[in-house]
C-alpha cells in the first residue's frame, strides 16, 4: 500500500529532527569532553577580574557620553 504524501512528508520531518538531535548530542558530548574549569564572572557574589581602575574608565565613558547626548540651548 502506498503512503499517503503527507504522511511521508512526516515520516521525513522526523526524520530530518532526529538527524539534527543526534548531531546535537555529538556536539554536546565534544564539548563535555573538553570542558575546564568555568568562570564565576556575572555572577552575584563571584570572582571579577574587573579592577578599579576599569570600573573608574567606564564611569567616565558613560559620563561623556550622557553629556554628549544633552543638546544644549
Amino acid at each position: 500500500m502506498a503512503m499517503d504524501p503527507i504522511e511521508k512528508l512526516h515520516q521525513r520531518e522526523r526524520e530530518q529532527e532526529r538527524q539534527r538531535l543526534r548531531e546535537q548530542e555529538l556536539k554536546d558530548q565534544d564539548v563535555d569532553a573538553r570542558q575546564g574549569p568555568r568562570p564565576l564572572e556575572g555572577f552575584a557574589g563571584g570572582h571579577t577580574t574587573w579592577t578599579g581602575q576599569q570600573e573608574g574608565a567606564e564611569d567616565s565613558c558613560t559620563r561623556e557620553a550622557e553629556s554628549a547626548s544633552v543638546e544644549e540651548p
